[in-house]
């Protein structure tokens, strides 16, 4: 289904890791079909185990929608299309399994095929267990390296936002010893073109303010501490000031939040995965949100993992799952807003490039 023929998007979320908080958070931000107004919510997962947490969590005047196929939905109702045969499905909150990592991977991917064809407006993913869910279809280290590799980007951007703060990172799901070697000039460049791209068409800001991070303690004390932030990161700093861009930095991580720096920033890029987000979440837990800049459509995520410790047990809360939720709705809706806006250009562009036919004036006096 084209986006173009429906006015609310259509919003897809695979269900995660069913042992943990993921079909609760879905099931208390789509509960009694709150969410209706804005958006079209649709979850690929399994009746029986979302019937199951309905029933702990005591939602009973409200009923889901189970089909086969995301053509059989129905708008004004929570649809959920059933991801797997799930007759022996055992669910067990709080514990770490084979079956429910295959579960989680079966909704994905089947989520994933419906977004490819344009079936869902956004994919919204619950959280994942990226351990058990490994095996001969799935050797990532998240759904972000899927999804990438699935729409055949060769690195998308991991974009941590929330209404004060939004935190890309550089480098993301990989071990400490790894990330110096990936510090260059090519990739730093890549990531600031996402990460510029995504805060024009994404978010609607047409003059983006970004701060870059520095790798060492106090961004190398001028090489002090290590020379990456001289010789690699403020050069290319330096070349996209002369292009026009206000980038500026590199500024030592822990200064630059303490002092509150980053609220004079439409966006901050990290070198690395806990630099960006240890303080993101320090600042936005349960409000922000994981977007997936880069990629050719909309995928937003909570910004917290599987939570077996209070899985089951009703205390999660949803607000993180609701933002994505928006999150997902807006970006889908400044996508079309932009593309019309392109096609608008593009149009006065040719009609403007035309050759002017004279008028009978003209010709008279030549």
């Amino acid at each position: 289904m084209s986006d173009k023929l429906v006015t609310k998007p259509i919003i897809g979320i695979s269900i995660g890791d069913y042992n943990g908080v993921g079909p609760e958070v879905i099931l208390k931000a789509a509960e009694g079909n709150q969410l209706a107004g804005i958006c079209q919510v649709v979850i690929y997962g399994s009746m029986r185990v979302l019937n199951k947490y309905k029933h702990t969590l005591q939602m009973k005047d409200w009923q889901l929608q189970g089909i086969q196929r995301i053509e059989q939905a129905t708008p004004r109702q929570v649809c959920v299309v059933n991801c797997w045969n799930d007759q022996k499905t055992e669910v067990e909150p709080g514990k770490i399994t084979a079956e429910a990592g295959q579960a989680a991977l079966a909704a994905l991917k089947r989520a994933t095929e419906d977004l490819k064809s344009g079936a869902i407006s956004a994919l919204v993913t619950a959280p994942i267990n990226k351990d058990n869910m490994q095996g001969e279809d799935f050797r990532f280290p998240g759904h972000t390296e899927f999804l990438a590799e699935s729409f055949g980007v060769s690195d998308a951007l991991m974009f941590m936002v929330s209404d004060s703060l939004r935190v890309g990172v550089l480098t993301g799901h990989m071990p400490v010893a790894r990330i110096p070697e990936m510090i260059t000039a090519a990739r730093i460049t890549d990531k600031l073109k996402q990460m510029f791209q995504s805060l024009r068409n994404d978010f609607g800001i047409r003059k983006p303010r970004v701060a870059v991070l520095g790798l060492n303690p106090h961004a190398g004390e001028n090489g002090l501490l290590g020379s990456e932030e001289k010789d690699i990161i403020e050069p290319v700093v330096r070349t996209f000031r002369q292009s026009g861009e206000l980038v500026y930095g590199a500024f030592p991580a822990d200064g630059f939040f303490a002092s509150g720096s980053y609220s004079k920033y439409d966006a901050v890029l990290a070198m690395y995965h806990d630099q960006g987000l240890v303080p993101f979440k320090t600042l936005a837990f349960n409000e922000g949100v994981n977007f997936t800049a880069g990629l050719p459509v909309v995928r937003t995520s909570p910004d917290h993992g599987t939570a077996y410790n209070i899985a089951g047990k009703g205390q999660a809360s949803h607000d993180s799952m609701l933002q994505a939720i928006y999150l997902a709705c807006d970006v889908w809706k400044y996508r079309g807003e932009s593309a019309e806006l392109q096609k608008g250009s593009l149009s006065a562009m040719t009609f403007s490039s035309e050759p002017q036919i004279p008028s009978p004036k003209q010709n008279k006096s030549k």
